[in-house]
């Protein structure tokens, strides 16, 4: 028995609706997640911080969104909540509005610790709904779920060029309205989440009498597999990170541009994350996941090596290029990670989007460190040749994906 007898489901019905609310819910949770960096040159220049403590902001958030989502996984695998995503709604909603009124450094870590404490709480079971909905269109269903995250997060610049750079961080709290509205979507969806589920696993029966969701592959093929992937995780999300966390400071000091300039062309970077992850997902569907991850990590190197030479017209061309390609990668990581264990949704939902919080923060901490004592510039000279590891890519078992 292959994965492809589990998740191949040709008769399995795509449930759109479901799968836009949550993308949308989705986008609802990363804006506010987003804030975050967004916010980081009116919180410099508030509270006098350094580079170095803007990445330990960034680890802060970002660790305190990994830790959970693992264990959160796996106790929801056994024990599926519905409507834990609300519960870690609450978590964001509390963070924002800390973070808008905070007065000190310490108040800023606690906030957005709180934040990343209701990623961690929202992914696991968002990633399994999003997977019983997808029917037989997994990488349709991913990208969807993922253009919502990364749109999210691409709106954050844009909302703090129009609203907090003019009013200020206790404009951060007008924000807690799109939280409410994400724990409406989210009571709706958990309400819906019985019947798909139920709809899902008779699918899967009917497909195969008596299969049960287990590995399929020996230990050291779904070992090596999930090896491979975090180190390409972590150097996509650290070449991401220069960018989410450092990209607004790179173009005022090299360009000279203005706080709101630098926010819209972070948000235009950040804009074609949303577009790579669902053209990725949807041809991943269609070519493999296998070939989309050599494509997604490797193909961005030669526009990372020109771009901290290039003048400000093909500095924003650049950047586009780079992350449509790496963006693309996300989906067809999570999806070839599912299929190396297929009956651990949530556990490999919250290892990977844990991951992407962790490893985002570790190469935060780092390249903050490594601006403020080189530079901006030589930050994004040295993540010029992070793409290399795309190489990596080479020891990926070759597995039955099941399309």
């Amino acid at each position: 028995m292959t994965s492809a007898t589990l998740t191949a489901a040709p008769r399995a019905r795509t449930h759109v609706t479901v799968l836009l609310v949550l993308g949308l819910a989705h986008l609802l949770n990363d804006l506010m997640q987003s804030l975050i960096p967004a916010a980081y040159p009116i919180l410099k220049a508030e509270h006098g911080l350094s580079l170095t403590q803007i990445g330990m902001i960034t680890m802060t958030f970002q660790i305190a969104g990994s830790l959970l989502q693992p264990v959160i996984g796996m106790v929801t695998d056994r024990h599926p909540a519905p409507y834990s995503p609300v519960a870690g709604m609450m978590f964001t909603l509390s963070g924002l509005v800390s973070l808008a009124y905070a007065h000190s450094y310490q108040i800023i870590l606690i906030s957005v610790a709180l934040i990343g404490i209701g990623s961690s709480i929202f992914h696991p079971e968002a990633t399994r709904m999003a997977r019983y909905a997808a029917g037989g269109r997994q990488g349709f269903a991913q990208g969807i779920f993922q253009v919502g995250g990364q749109a999210g997060g691409a709106l954050g610049p844009v909302f703090a060029a129009l609203i907090i750079v003019p009013w200020g961080q206790p404009s951060l709290a007008i924000f807690a309205v799109a939280a409410l509205i994400a724990m409406m979507m989210l009571v709706w969806i958990g309400s819906r989440q019985r019947e798909i589920s139920a709809e899902f696993v008779a699918n899967r029966a009917a497909t195969k009498k008596g299969a049960t969701p287990q590995a399929h592959y020996a230990p050291l093929t779904i070992g090596i597999g999930l090896v491979v992937l975090t180190l390409l995780m972590f150097s996509k999300n650290a070449y991401n990170e220069s960018f989410r966390s450092f990209y607004t400071f790179y173009l005022m000091d090299r360009f000279g541009l203005s706080i709101r300039s630098s926010q819209m062309m972070l948000f235009i970077f950040l804009l074609a994350s949303a577009v790579g992850a669902l053209v990725g997902g949807i041809i991943g569907d269609r070519i493999g996941r296998y070939r989309i991850i050599w494509i997604s990590v490797l193909g961005p190197l030669p526009l990372t090596l020109i771009l901290p030479y290039a003048d400000l017209f093909w500095t924003g061309v650049l950047t586009v290029a780079i992350n449509l390609i790496m963006a693309s990668a996300f989906a067809s990581i999570l999806i070839y990670a599912m299929e190396l264990m297929p009956g651990r949704i949530g556990l490999i939902g919250g290892l990977f989007y844990g991951l992407n919080f962790g490893l985002g923060g570790i190469a935060a901490a780092i390249l903050g460190t490594l601006a403020d004592s080189y530079g901006v510039g030589t930050v994004y000279q040295l993540c010029s040749f992070l793409p290399l590891a795309g190489l990596l890519a080479w020891f990926l078992p070759k597995i039955d994906e099941g399309r």
